[in-house]
């Protein structure tokens, strides 16, 4: 390894520091070189010329060369003492990306991670809501009323507004087909069958999980950002029973009510369209309504309302108790929460749609 010795000046500040970097990069620095500074005619040294001093120490290491100095004495040695540390400091190694191997086995550890919070979330949930209160434990029924009044009173305009006019849709694009061969009397028979069955179970649900269940997600994730969750856990209160328990049991309630009002407003929806414009006579429209008409499609739609609910419940809770991070933390999770409600809804229903494809008749 060959040696460079490069003497300094006697003062070393901004002006001088400057100009020894320059003399070492006009002498150049092979690539494992070794180079010695030599401070013997050094007498002051201010906090400037120890940054240059650093630079020079940065351009030696990326050469992969050694940087040492010597005879510093006096003053100029008690300075070098306090920037030793980065006059020796290796290079800085980049991170290594993970490979695929591991990016594989770290979203399967947060995957089973999360699952188990879930499943620990489902099961407090299940014993604090049907359980706890027969057993003598405390319920919050008054917040249980306040939840009702915000999930199902205050949704009842937008969610029937939403299911009219859908029902007015499926009306108009059936009708362009079933009066191409005079049968457009049945566009009656296929809205109800359609809302009954699906249509007013999964469009409530969707705006219950835009509105109700993005509202669950955010008021959790900032009581657990403001450390209020903590505080309740220090008091000795369950937080499913506390929190989530009287949401649970509000959105159950409801749910079908919502559900129930959604079908009739669909149906509304398809007589405005079919009755003024098809022209048929409102009594032929709804009796063809009741004829078609089906308790086996309405239970199956009030099934699906159920199951919703309490998806909509938990996935809200659980994305709420699992922020991370301040404000930021509490719009990712909130926007998490709903696009894992509607995830699952559909899921949900392709489950139910293959189970009563194959079992119901």
């Amino acid at each position: 390894m060959t040696t460079k010795r490069v003497p300094c000046p006697k003062e070393l500040n901004q002006e001088s520091g400057r100009g020894l970097l320059d003399s070492v990069r006009q002498q150049g620095i092979a690539r494992g070189e070794e180079l010695i500074l030599d401070f013997s005619e050094t007498e002051t040294m201010d906090s400037r010329g120890g940054a240059w001093l650093l630079k020079i120490a940065d351009l030696v290491r990326s050469k992969h060369g050694e940087f040492r100095f010597e005879s510093h004495h006096g003053r100029v040695a008690e300075f070098m003492e306090l920037i030793k540390p980065g006059l020796e400091g290796g290079l800085e190694e980049k991170p290594r990306s993970p490979g695929f191997v591991e990016r594989v086995g770290d979203h399967g550890i947060n995957f089973v991670s999360e699952a188990r919070d879930f499943l620990d979330l489902y099961v407090d949930a299940i014993y604090w809501t049907f359980v706890g209160p027969f057993e003598g434990r405390k319920f919050r029924w008054g917040l249980f009323v306040d939840e009702v009044h915000e999930m199902g009173v205050r949704a009842i305009g937008i969610n029937c507004l939403m299911n009219f006019l859908l029902g007015m849709i499926i009306a108009m694009l059936s009708a362009a087909q079933l009066r191409l061969y005079g049968a457009d009397i049945y566009v009656a028979s296929l809205v109800v069958i359609a809302f009954f069955r699906e249509l007013a179970a999964v469009m409530t649900a969707v705006v219950v999980s835009a509105r109700t269940g993005a509202a669950i997600a955010a008021e959790l994730a900032t009581m657990e950002v403001q450390e209020e969750i903590d505080a309740l856990r220090g008091m000795g209160l369950n937080v499913a029973q506390f929190l989530v328990a009287p949401k649970v049991l509000a959105l159950l309630l409801a749910m079908p009510c919502l559900v129930v009002l959604g079908m009739v407003s669909g149906i509304l929806g398809g007589a405005a369209w079919g009755i003024p414009v098809l022209g048929h006579r409102s009594d032929v429209w709804f009796r063809q309504t009741l004829d078609w008409a089906d308790l086996g499609d309405f239970f199956q739609g009030m099934l699906k309302s159920v199951i919703f609910a309490f998806t909509i419940v938990l996935v809200g809770c659980h994305n709420g108790l699992r922020v991370k991070g301040g404000s930021r933390g509490v719009g990712l999770m909130t926007t998490r929460a709903v696009v894992m409600d509607i995830f699952f809804l559909i899921v949900i229903d392709m489950i139910f749609a293959a189970i009563f494809y194959y079992a119901w008749d």
